[in-house]
């Protein structure tokens, strides 16, 4: 039996630990919380699965929470001048619902899952010289977490992470009480595209006792909402996350005025990041290497939604790279192949991830425009955050976009 240990308990670590497991592999996952720890603890994360990341789960029988959770239908977009009146408002319907799991509740219900399978859980904090002791005893090392010393095993690939420093302050609260949108009767996502500020997400979600709403602040470094540095107490936190609703997007403000709350002491996560791309291969200090998993080599900001979703596909391109791979070394060559593998599929999104950052070119505000007039355009960008490939075919080319609206105006 192919031993295996997995170095972190999110949603790639798991779901690939409990999808080898079900192969008869032999799986020891080191986390440095237990399950009670993690439902009990702060947030982790925002968080919205489209369908080609929930059929991974799916296909290993861990979608759990499909009779709970909401079900995400439509992705609408809104566009706001300074003053705050928005010039642009659509919804696109998802071709497939989506879904948004507190991941506090995922992971210590897949980390009870695994241990109940026979999987062994060690809860210790790890560092790259540990990974050094521990290697030997194993086939296959990948690092799902890149917390403390073990993002440093993995080099930076310059030439695939454009950006040096956070390009966005990220704040998120789980709130109770949050009135739906009257333009639609469906949960959807609302993104709220704010020149100068920033983004404000609004995700329906479940957590541990029942239905609640994420709303993300993406704040642009140094601009007006970039105000949660230093802010330790959850209700204040609330309360400036409202406040900044209210000057800058009055229409979702409304659907709070009947109050909200904070669905628990742990329902707010505040910090920024930067995003980018390391090399797969990370080299341990005595020899040896260990392969790098999901967002510890592709680190995307959240302005695009593909967190989790890369993680789910991370999980599963692994799984069955290791599956196909057989009895042979789980050498560099395979680390390398297991990598691209993964990279082919999304190349498309962290690209994406990138240009929406930066200041939307004239093409893409062009779509943006259209999605008010034209439903097959809103349809085809909100279904994008379920297959980001797809737009290679017409959002980052100009002449495509163009010919593309074209095709779609000239057919109404």
């Amino acid at each position: 039996m192919r031993r295996v240990l997995i170095v972190g308990a999110g949603q790639a670590g798991l779901q690939l630990a409990l999808g080898l497991q079900a192969h008869g592999y032999d799986v020891t996952v080191l986390t440095d919380r237990g399950p009670e720890e993690v439902r009990g603890g702060r947030v982790m994360s925002s968080q919205c699965m489209f369908d080609s990341a929930l059929r991974t789960e799916r296909a290993q029988g861990l979608d759990l929470w499909a009779d709970r959770a909401p079900r995400i239908e439509g992705l609408g977009v809104s566009v706001a001048e300074p003053e705050s009146a928005r010039t642009i408002d659509w919804v696109g319907r998802l071709d497939a619902p989506a879904q948004s799991v507190d991941q506090r509740l995922k992971m210590s219900t897949w980390l009870e899952l695994f241990a109940r399978r026979g999987g062994r859980v060690e809860l210790r904090q790890v560092t790259a010289a540990d990974l050094q002791n521990l290697a030997g005893a194993y086939d296959l090392v990948l690092v799902a977490s890149g917390k403390g010393s073990l993002a440093s095993l993995f080099e930076r690939d310059h030439e695939r992470s454009p950006y040096e420093r956070p390009q966005r302050a990220l704040a998120v609260s789980y709130v109770r009480g949050l009135g739906q949108r009257p333009e639609h009767d469906f949960p959807a996502v609302r993104c709220n595209l704010l020149p100068g500020v920033g983004e404000l997400f609004m995700v329906p979600a479940l957590t541990e006792d029942g239905p609640c709403d994420i709303l993300g602040w993406e704040a642009l470094p140094g601009g007006p909402a970039d105000v949660f540095d230093g802010i330790r107490d959850p209700a204040e936190h609330l309360r400036v996350t409202l406040e900044l609703m209210k000057t800058f997007t009055p229409w979702e403000y409304d659907r709070a005025r009947a109050g909200v709350e904070l669905t628990d002491a742990g329902g707010t996560l505040a910090g920024r990041f930067t995003p980018g791309v390391r090399r797969p291969i990370g080299e341990l200090p005595g020899g040896g290497t260990v392969l790098g998993v999901a967002d510890v080599v592709v680190l995307n900001d959240p302005i695009a939604g593909q967190g989790s979703n890369n993680a789910a596909k991370c999980a599963a391109s692994y799984l069955a790279a290791i599956l196909a791979h057989g009895d042979k070394p789980f050498d560099r060559a395979f680390q390398q192949a297991a990598f691209d593998g993964f990279w082919r599929i999304v190349a498309p999104s962290t690209d994406w991830s990138n240009q929406l950052l930066a200041p939307p070119p004239p093409h893409v505000l062009r779509i943006i425009e259209a999605g008010g007039e034209l439903p097959a355009v809103a349809r085809r960008f909100a279904n994008a955050f379920d297959d980001p490939a797809d737009l290679e075919e017409w959002y980052f080319d100009p002449a495509r976009t163009e010919a593309y609206l074209d095709s779609v105006a000239a057919g109404r």
